[in-house]
């Protein structure tokens, strides 16, 4: 999945590992998914998925409601995964003063380009529905489940638009300080791990994996 960068990323930060990409999806499989209208307006939608990845391949399943305009759309797309962010202080670095440093924004994010195919067959709107209440049901604990085989429930089907999204190409940015100095890496890792909030911590954790 090579080619020119649509995004801006600099060597030490571009990411190829697709299991990296499995890591930032299984995190947080909220995703924004953006479209062009047929005026070339662009349009984005923010949403939970279903992604699985068999080698190079991926597919990526979700839907949208009905009323929503870019269910109406279909061929190329662009889907952005989110991963964990935080905002780095230049007093963290250990030669700041020598070296002049700025404060910067250290994250993850991939970006997938692809052919988006809508679906509205009850039968595969079932499927779709059960596996994401499964696979969500239970990150939290819980068990409820759709029931296809009940009138009140298999009705609201029609109130939505399925898509599964095929990326052939895949571009990954990971900036942890990569460019800098170990000993400024690990003065921010350690910074970040001090820090209240889950983002930061999210943040110091990648980087232990990345950066070190």
């Amino acid at each position: 999945m090579d080619g020119p960068d649509r995004v801006f990323t600099p060597r030490a930060f571009v990411e190829t590992d697709l299991s990296r990409l499995d890591a930032l999806i299984a995190a947080d499989p909220f995703v924004t998914l953006v479209t062009t209208a047929a005026d070339g307006t662009p349009f984005a939608t923010h949403l939970p998925v279903l992604y699985r990845r068999d080698g190079d391949a991926i597919l990526v399943e979700g839907h949208w409601a009905k009323p929503n305009p870019q269910a109406r759309h279909s061929g190329q797309a662009l889907m952005i995964v989110h991963g964990p962010h935080a905002y780095v202080s230049a007093n963290w670095y250990p030669d700041k003063e020598a070296a002049a440093r700025v404060p910067t924004w250290n994250y993850a994010a991939a970006h997938l380009y692809g052919e988006l195919e809508r679906h509205d067959d009850e039968a595969g709107l079932a499927d779709l529905v059960s596996r994401l209440s499964d696979r969500f049901e239970a990150s939290v604990g819980q068990s409820w489940r759709f029931e296809p085989e009940r009138d009140d429930q298999r009705v609201q089907l029609r109130g939505i638009i399925g898509f599964r999204f095929l990326p052939a190409r895949v571009e990954m940015k990971f900036k942890f300080n990569q460019n800098h100095p170990l000993a400024n890496r690990e003065a921010v890792i350690d910074a970040l791990e001090q820090l209240d909030g889950a983002g930061a911590r999210a943040t110091a954790e990648m980087m232990r994996n990345i950066a070190l």
